[in-house]
């Protein structure tokens, strides 16, 4: 399912999607017509941009938002233009906190990256882009205390979604190391006992709320 004012990248995503086996049930270009078209196909996913008719300013992501308090499982990707704070927060505080992604347009281009994102969300993961990592954590004042300064350095890490093996060639360790710190991390910040992979998404979350 797709939602996206401008008609000319709607026409072009279709076109993406459709040559990487995706099927696209319905595209639409408002907010309104996303949410009858989700009750209508039943989408595996959403994808749609935050800025829509009729007032251009956060109605796409006032909608996935809608979409995911009825469907909390339902995976949404949004695009964005610019980094918006708070559009980002909302929507990694919506639905379960499961299968949710927020990219930069500029992501779209990159054919790859954005199908593996689109792929990964599909699949119950999290997706943020690295920009709007940085510009969370930057509004940070007080880091999390409980984290030592390596950790906080891998979490940040985790959250621009790096693999384990990647973490440890960037910062030069073995990744027996960066799986200890990632299992202090997730000790440290009580989160409730689960799968790995899901401790993981809220240890993520919870590094960008704080």
């Amino acid at each position: 399912m797709l939602a996206e004012d401008g008609v000319l990248l709607r026409e072009g995503l279709v076109g993406l999607l459709g040559r990487c086996g995706h099927e696209v049930v319905s595209a639409v270009g408002d907010a309104h017509a996303l949410l009858s078209a989700v009750e209508e196909h039943s989408p595996d996913i959403v994808v749609t941009d935050v800025r829509m008719p009729p007032g251009f300013q956060d109605e796409g992501l006032h909608a996935a938002v809608r979409l995911r308090e009825k469907r909390p499982a339902l995976p949404v990707l949004v695009l964005s233009q610019y980094v918006q704070r708070t559009y980002a927060a909302e929507l990694l505080d919506s639905g379960d906190g499961t299968g949710v992604g927020y990219l930069l347009k500029d992501r779209v281009g990159q054919v790859e990256e954005f199908v593996a994102a689109l792929r990964e969300v599909a699949d119950g993961g999290t997706v943020v882009d690295p920009e709007v990592v940085r510009q969370l954590l930057r509004r940070r004042r007080d880091p999390l205390e409980r984290l030592t300064p390596r950790e906080r350095e891998v979490l940040a890490l985790v959250a621009e979604g790096r693999s384990n093996s990647a973490i440890a060639r960037q910062l030069v360790v073995s990744q027996a190391a960066i799986g200890k710190h990632i299992g202090n991390i997730l000790t440290k910040l009580d989160l409730p006992v689960t799968d790995e992979t899901h401790r993981r998404v809220l240890a993520v979350l919870t590094y960008l709320r704080a």
